[in-house]
Formats: structure tokens, sequence, C-alpha cells
């Protein structure tokens, strides 16, 4: 199986905020970030694994800043690691205010996508291969974001996240 660097595997969606995307106080919507940030995700998860993928999971989701009407947002979706069939997915949002050209980072979320065959059924993806010290500080934190996952899904005993533990030994 192959391996992919973030680069390799990313996406960016760009969208201006019209007024039938905002809410009463005239900012962008979180249900259409979230649906914009799906987009994305699922475009970086289809060009990691070169297949079909699906959302498994919306893992965390921040709403640092509201985004204005009129705003150009930027989402920019990279692998941060793959398991097994599954791929963790990195999102960050910026708004791009059009008056100024001035940008700012207003939120980020982490997706889970699982790469499927015609059937439906789960596939091998290709790993990831972290180049930037941002890149391998998200790498190795998604082992640990995973184990969390699995405990609280009942998946896993707490007594075998041996990612986890080891931040408190």
């Amino acid at each position: 199986m192959t391996t992919k660097t973030p680069k390799e595997s990313s996406a960016i969606l760009t969208e201006i905020v019209l007024p039938n995307d905002t809410n009463n106080l005239d900012n962008l919507m979180g249900g259409r970030l979230l649906y914009w940030m799906d987009i994305t995700a699922a475009i970086t998860a289809q060009r990691h694994s070169n297949r079909t993928s699906v959302t498994a999971s919306v893992n965390n989701v921040s709403f640092d800043q509201p985004i204005p009407r009129g705003s150009i947002v930027t989402i920019e979706g990279k692998i941060s690691r793959s398991f097994n069939s599954s791929m963790e997915i990195f999102l960050d949002v910026w708004a791009e205010d059009t008056s100024s050209g001035e940008k700012t980072k207003c939120n980020e979320a982490i997706y889970t996508f699982v790469a499927v065959n015609n059937m439906g059924r789960p596939v091998k993806v290709p790993s990831v291969k972290p180049e930037t010290e941002l890149e391998t500080l998200r790498f190795e934190g998604a082992l640990r974001r995973k184990q969390l996952s699995l405990i609280l899904a009942g998946k896993m005993k707490a007594s075998d996240a041996t990612e986890l533990k080891a931040l408190f030994v």
C-alpha cells in the first residue's frame, strides 16, 4: 500500500456567504458550515483513498468566530492520519473580509471518513507521512483521539487505550 503526504490528499473549498446562508444575526448558519466542511472532507478522503468515502463521524467542531454575510469562506481539508480503512481529516476554516481582504481563522473541525468499495464494504487506505511540525502534531494526536472515540462508543476498554494512558504516566 502506498504512503501519501497530507498535501497530496488535501482539498480546498471556497464559498461566499449569501443571505440564504445566514441566521437572524446575519452570520453564516452553523449547519451550512457543517455541510461545506463535510463536502471538503469527502473530497479530501476520496483523493487520499482513490475510493468513494463516507462520513463515519464528526469528532470535533469548533465555532470560534461568527462569519458575517458577504464573507469569502475557505475551508482547507488535510488527512491527519489514516488507519486501516478510516481517515481522520482536519479542517481549517478561514473567513475573508471582502472590503479589507483580511483573512481570519474562524473555525476548525475533525471528521472521520471510511473508504468503501462498490458493495459499501470498508477497504484499506494508504498511510500518511506528515512533513511539517503541525502535520506531525495532528498525526500523533490522531491515535489518542481515535482511542477516546472508541472508548466513548463502548468499542474499546479504557485499559486498552495505550496512547491515552501514556498521557497520564
